[in-house]
């Protein structure tokens, strides 16, 4: 009765887990840019990236961790291929300046994945002034997706990859306030909000780069055992460490787990062309109508170009379907 009850918690969390990336496509030759690299899910995905062959810069906010992880990937993959650079998401000047030396020294970027986030913290602000989860998860993102854009084009079938989260289903954007300055701020409905932005972002950055060869999805990598909740309640709580800890350990993935989608989804053959979806774990899936407005992507695109000061001259064109962009 006890080895079937060990046996059934192994296969509850194996399934819980998700399945591995099934495709073993290489990238070698291919460049490969992860935001928030030094830890977590970042990590893991390097980490396998690495070993398919890839060239893999780490885009870190700590560069002493970044460095170690770097070194640690190196070590494991036996690659000389991984890179540890600087990136400040919750800095516009920290933004431009890593887009500006990527656009001088890299001959092609193949593979950009934005990774990086903060949850629930506090009411933080970045460099910039923007509400801090907001600031990092989508404005971010969005500029430095925006400025790698033209290296993405020209390097062919390159892929964008969001990683936003299930969360995205309770936010709401609101355009009057999205720094938290009218009402009293919630660090839950602020963290929703921008995986909200995420989705939406990807929705508008597919449309705008129809006929391009360049790719954008984003995913939700499921509940992961990883620094992101570092900010939350639950790490603090002994209840939650003791009574609540097997049940977490069943339910949660580790950041192995996690990295699949994000994976799946940089090399996967099946998914070359494919973009503007949306993909729960491995799968497919449908977000939340608000992600999929198409007013509201619009509307959201146009208010991050003018927060984040992005040029008429670098905002990309829109392309009629099957019609290749120049």
């Amino acid at each position: 009765m006890i080895g079937t009850a060990i046996g059934g918690t192994i296969i509850i969390k194996d399934y819980m887990g998700g399945g591995a990336c099934p495709s073993k496509a290489t990238i070698k030759g291919k460049t490969v840019i992860i935001t928030g690299a030094n830890t977590g899910i970042g990590k893991e995905t390097a980490l396998e990236l690495a070993k398919r062959g890839g060239k893999i810069i780490l885009a870190c906010r700590d560069m002493n961790k970044c460095e170690e992880a770097a070194k640690e990937i190196r070590g494991k993959t036996l690659s000389h291929n991984v890179f540890a650079k600087h990136l400040d998401l919750a800095s516009l000047k920290s933004v431009s300046e890593f887009a500006q030396k990527i656009n001088e020294e890299e001959p092609h970027v193949d593979i950009l994945i934005n990774n990086a986030a903060i949850m629930r913290c506090p009411y933080w602000t970045t460099d910039d002034g923007f509400e801090m989860q907001f600031g990092v998860n989508h404005l971010g993102h969005f500029l430095l997706t925006n400025l790698l854009l033209e290296k993405l084009k020209n390097s062919g079938h390159s892929r964008i990859i969001n990683v936003s989260s299930l969360a995205h289903i309770a936010g709401e954007i609101d355009f009057d306030d999205l720094n938290w300055v009218k009402k009293k701020y919630d660090t839950k409905a602020a963290y929703c909000r921008s995986k909200l932005a995420n989705v939406l972002f990807t929705k508008e950055l597919a449309r705008r780069l129809e006929g391009t060869g360049v790719t954008a999805n984003s995913l939700h990598p499921g509940v992961a055992a990883t620094e992101l909740g570092r900010h939350t309640g639950m790490h603090k709580s002994k209840f939650s460490s003791t009574a609540l800890g097997p049940l977490f350990w069943l339910l949660v993935k580790t950041p192995k787990k996690a990295a699949q989608p994000s994976i799946y989804l940089a090399v996967a053959e099946e998914m070359e062309g494919i973009s503007g979806k949306y993909f729960d774990g491995l799968k497919e899936k449908q977000p939340a109508p608000k992600a999929e407005d198409e007013q509201t992507a619009r509307m959201l695109w146009e208010k991050s170009s003018e927060l984040v000061h992005l040029k008429d001259t670098l905002a990309i064109p829109v392309c009629e379907q099957n019609q290749i962009c120049k």
